[in-house]
């Protein structure tokens, strides 16, 4: 079975590859790239520009939140806690987040769908 690729994309599958090369900070923006997206759930890559962030919302899936580089501040359920660069967050399903970048940071957001 041959592997489909959008023009454009290549394939992460099966090589090395570091997490921090893959996605550039742009100024002012929150920049994305989806590593892996299945219908059980999803990896997605982000990087926050300094002062970038995501307003509160809820999700319907458990998500882990693990900061590649960087420093955000990510509320849960209205508390707030600072996570750096090698620390992750779990953000419980149905409970509402929001983030904001302290610094600039890179985050790889895995949710999974149950």
């Amino acid at each position: 079975m041959s592997e489909k690729k959008e023009p454009g994309k290549e394939s992460l599958s099966a090589q090395a590859t570091t997490l921090d090369d893959l996605i550039v900070y742009q100024p002012d923006a929150v920049v994305s790239k989806t590593i892996i997206k299945k219908s059980t759930g999803t990896v997605t890559l982000f990087a926050f520009d300094k002062g970038q962030g995501l307003s509160e919302h809820t999700a319907p899936f458990e998500a882990l939140v693990y900061l590649v580089d960087g420093k955000a501040e990510i509320s849960v359920a209205g508390k707030p806690n600072v996570v750096s660069k090698g620390e992750m967050i779990i953000l419980p399903a149905n409970i509402p987040h929001s983030l904001h970048a302290l610094q600039p940071f890179k985050m790889l957001l895995t949710m999974i769908k149950s």
